[in-house]
């Protein structure tokens, strides 16, 4: 299966690899930033989440100007520098000291994360054809997980928050992982570049098209309206907001927690090579609004451990892995799809600028996230928490639905591209 699912062209299964390994360097590191400055460099907690929060809003400043410049100077020139830019920052936050030191850290990693993930995306998006896009973007899904998984438990049998060395160890070893996929792309010279040309010298140049056409598509102005709607209603609550109900709401333990996010990821990495064979040839939105009618399922779940109220803890803590696990199905859904439909709609000339806005959609989880959650949780109003999710995940799926009519039936997936003619793979840049 797995090698069904492969890419063809090497440059796209080097760029896969890479991402397992600098997904193992993530995983070191992301569950334990709020415990790393919290319990080992005492900084509050509010503080502390202003901090992980600024890395998202730093990613979102820079997304449009990331775009613009993938499209004007191509991916890999842009990509290969700020993969630099995120490892220092990482690097550095093992480093901090005070509050100042801790912002200007996460001010790089945001920079740099703000730009990668839509630059890479656009250069799979180049080094695959067309018939084989949904696979790949599905497989680079699961490996990312998988990767993430088997950093977090790594980085758990290291990490002491007695012995800040420990922690200062695992986020050196995340920026070392860092030039894994930078040495990957700096020697592979033949993908990555512009992908329109200039015009022929003796004519006049035409306007530069921006992102003034690209939000002129009613295509991708409903698919983002589709994205940002699912992702306050989805992804930013996953972190936040679950864990707070799981805990405050529904009384589970820690360790149930913990297990959840770890059904989550194995839903994700023994499903999702099965879920991208069930759903190729098939309409790409009906596939998203599953995902907001399931997204919305694994809330009300969450909502049957609240209402059990810790009374039976078997029954609240079966709830609350079986939601994150729930959840995790929608992701097997969405993670192929939407880069997938993404790069079907976007044009060469502003392919950076497509996948720098919907890259930048997700950033918004990070900061929407804890602003609305936790209040409304804290507030003793988790019920109106759980009606907010599940409506708007379901608001999210009438909008995918709706964008059926605005695009074609193989932008939609339900015809077969043309196969691109086997030829020279180097002949095919980004």
């Amino acid at each position: 299966m797995l090698h069904d699912l492969l890419p063809r062209r090497v440059e796209a299964r080097r760029i896969l690899l890479a991402t397992i390994f600098s997904a193992i360097g993530r995983g070191l590191t992301l569950p334990f930033m709020f415990i790393y400055l919290t319990k080992v460099r005492d900084i509050s907690a509010f503080t502390a989440g202003l901090v992980m929060a600024w890395i998202a809003v730093c990613a979102l400043v820079i997304g449009p100007i990331g775009g613009w410049a993938v499209d004007r100077y191509g991916a890999r020139r842009v990509v290969v520098p700020m993969l630099l830019v995120e490892a220092a920052g990482v690097f550095s936050m093992g480093l901090v000291h005070n509050v100042a030191l801790a912002v200007g850290a996460a001010t790089l990693i945001g920079l740099g994360g703000g730009v990668i993930w839509a630059g890479v995306n656009v250069i799979l998006s180049s080094v695959t054809e067309e018939h084989e896009r949904q696979k790949t973007f599905g497989l680079n899904f699961t490996l990312l997980n998988l990767g993430i998984g088997v950093g977090s438990v790594i980085a758990g049998s290291i990490v002491d928050i007695k012995q800040p060395s420990t922690f200062q160890l695992i986020y050196t070893l995340d920026a070392i992982a860092y030039l894994i996929p930078f040495l990957n792309l700096l020697f592979m010279r033949g993908v990555g570049q512009q992908l329109t040309v200039s015009a022929p010298a003796g004519q006049p140049a035409a306007r530069k098209a921006g992102y003034r056409e690209v939000f002129a598509h009613k295509g991708f102005r409903r698919l983002l309206a589709f994205s940002v709607v699912m992702t306050i209603s989805g992804y930013a609550q996953i972190e936040v907001g679950f864990t707070a109900f799981a805990i405050d709401v529904a009384h589970v333990k820690e360790r149930v927690v913990a297990l959840a996010f770890t059904a989550n990821t194995l839903v994700i990495v023994l499903a999702q090579l099965i879920v991208v064979r069930l759903i190729q040839r098939r309409s790409r939105t009906r596939v998203l609004a599953l995902v907001g009618v399931i997204m919305g399922a694994s809330w009300l779940i969450l909502g049957i451990a609240g209402v059990v109220d810790g009374r039976n803890a078997v029954i609240s803590s079966i709830a609350v892995i079986a939601s994150a696990a729930v959840f995790a199905s929608a992701e097997t859904l969405i993670s192929p799809v939407n880069p997938t439909l993404i790069n079907a709609l976007a044009t060469d000339e502003l392919r950076g600028r497509f996948n720098a806005l919907g890259s930048m959609v997700w950033s918004i989880s990070g900061i929407v996230g804890p602003v609305t959650a936790a209040p409304l949780i804290a507030g003793g109003h988790a019920g109106i928490w759980v009606a907010l999710t599940v409506g708007g995940c379901l608001v999210a799926s009438l909008l995918a639905l709706s964008l059926r009519r605005l695009i074609t039936p193989e932008q939609d997936g339900l015809e077969a591209p043309q196969v691109e003619a086997v030829g020279n793979p180097q002949s095919v840049t980004a």
